[in-house]
């Protein structure tokens, strides 16, 4: 049904918005991985309201609670299922919505999929509430990395409102300390401005989420439908906000030749990494953005992702009743005015859990090591 994404490493979510409680079941978790609720609770503090001026005004404390696959500290290697509580929900906010659809939102859609029945309240589901079990899952997504190659996942705004950071400027290293988890300094007093426009305005704001994995081993992915990039970006377009994945030059390469997008190849110098004893070459280029035939080449794996603007706008709009007349409906509530940056932890967790997942397919290979 759509609700259970990965191959041995699979993660199932269940809870709406505005229900009891949100949470989630990851399986095919090797033993021997060292977590604990704190590890999970720093991602989470992450996504919670309240890390920008374009945040939401909910609180929303996100406390994370194992309650299995963990004993004295090290995962079991059964099924880690962990739970969220709602908090702050106000579900009353909602009342006006429930025969109408809002513009730019999912109520359709799931009107017409689930026979006219649907949660209302903050879009049930179908909102971004529901992601709050991602990074749960892609946290731990991230120790299993950690552990088995030291592959780690930097990400950061570069784009704002239609205000890019210079390509030149851009630092990942240092964005989870800034405002947006920007990457930049300088853009920051600039993204305000922006903010406080639209808020003026009565409006949101979109933006583009960059990504790199580093110190992915060459090998990953399973040809021909689960290729590597096909994975990661079934995954990032899962997340609701999610309009656009270019991997390396992405569409900027569809306009060269393959004599520019090409990334040349060299005798490696930094030891033995590859099957059969041959070293990892050195690339010239990284166009392809770590992935080549859909399998990881051992270089940074490099993402951008266009995130669309928030749905939710405090000004009327067109619309329909359940009824198909028409009507007016202004959104009430307290929302984010852009998914920039609680979206960010969101995506480092789908990219983790895609290549983590594609890792743990890999060892299958190990039959003779």
């Amino acid at each position: 049904m759509g609700n259970t994404f990965g191959k041995i490493l699979r993660l199932t979510t269940f809870g709406e918005s505005h229900g009891v409680a949100l949470g989630g079941i990851l399986d095919g978790c090797p033993a021997g991985i060292a977590i604990a609720e704190e590890d999970i609770q720093t991602e989470l503090d992450m996504r919670k309201p309240g890390t920008s001026r374009a945040s939401t005004t909910r609180k929303e404390p996100d406390r994370i609670r194992l309650l299995s696959g963990v004993f004295e500290g090290m995962t079991t290697g059964t099924p880690l299922a962990f739970i969220i509580m709602n908090e702050d929900s106000r579900s009353r906010d909602y009342g006006p919505l429930r025969d109408l659809f809002r513009p730019g939102h999912a109520d359709w859609g799931y009107f017409c999929k689930y026979n006219g029945i649907r949660d209302y309240r903050g879009g049930g589901r179908s909102s971004g509430r529901e992601t709050v079990s991602r990074v749960a899952a892609g946290a731990i997504a991230k120790k299993i990395l950690a552990h088995c190659c030291d592959a780690r996942i930097l990400a950061a705004c570069i784009e704002l409102g239609g205000i890019a950071v210079p390509e030149e400027a851009i630092d990942l290293g240092g964005a989870l300390e800034r405002p947006y988890f920007a990457a930049s300094d300088a853009i920051v007093p600039k993204w305000d401005e922006a903010v406080a426009r639209a808020r003026s305005a009565a409006d949101t704001l979109g933006g583009i989420v960059r990504i790199v994995a580093q110190n992915v081993p060459p090998g990953l992915g399973e040809p021909v439908f689960d290729k590597l990039d096909a994975t990661i970006a079934h995954g990032l377009m899962s997340v609701g906000a999610v309009k656009g994945i270019e991997f390396g030059s992405g569409f900027a390469g569809a306009a060269t030749g393959g004599s520019v997008n090409n990334d040349p190849i060299f005798p490696g110098s930094h030891g033995f990494r590859s099957a059969g004893g041959i070293p990892a070459p050195d690339f010239g280029s990284n166009n392809a953005g770590g992935i080549l035939g859909g399998i990881s080449s051992g270089q940074e794996i490099v993402i951008r992702v266009a995130v669309k603007p928030i749905a939710s706008i405090p000004r009327e709009q067109h619309t329909i009743d359940k009824n198909g007349h028409p009507a007016s409906v202004l959104v009430g509530g307290r929302h984010d005015l852009s998914a920039i940056p609680r979206i960010v932890p969101v995506l480092t967790a789908m990219t983790a859990l895609a290549i983590a997942d594609a890792l743990l397919l890999q060892k299958r290979m190990d039959i003779c090591q």
